[in-house]
């Protein structure tokens, strides 16, 4: 399966995201973000989508669309959302819906990860 992610604002919610790129295994590992979210760096192989989080919330769904179309394989996706607000939640589940392609929401507890 592939693993889809927003990288935003949040404390600790990075380490979220890279706690479960590093537990699962995954296909292909896609991480969106802002200009700052760039810097974020992993051991496993991703690729970063760049977004401009400041769009209104109709003009970030259609980038994040644009840029996710024909990157995504699988009929559905894992999906971290632990990261960000609520503008570009919205947003990217909406991408993904229109592409479209399913989601499964994952989270990473102490018990390893979880599908919710």
């Amino acid at each position: 399966m592939e693993f889809v992610a927003l990288l935003s604002s949040g404390k600790g919610t990075w380490a979220q995201v890279s706690g479960l790129m590093k537990q699962g295994e995954w296909d292909k590992i896609i991480l969106i973000g802002g200009s700052f979210a760039k810097d974020f760096t992993s051991d496993k192989q991703f690729e970063f989508i760049q977004i401009d989080q400041d769009k209104k919330i109709v003009d970030l769904k259609k980038e994040i669309y644009e840029k996710l179309k024909g990157k995504i394989n699988d009929t559905e996706v894992a999906l971290s959302i632990a990261s960000g607000d609520g503008k570009e939640h919205m947003a990217l589940i909406s991408a993904l819906l229109s592409l479209p392609v399913g989601v499964r929401f994952v989270a990473l507890t102490k018990e390893g990860i979880v599908y919710l």
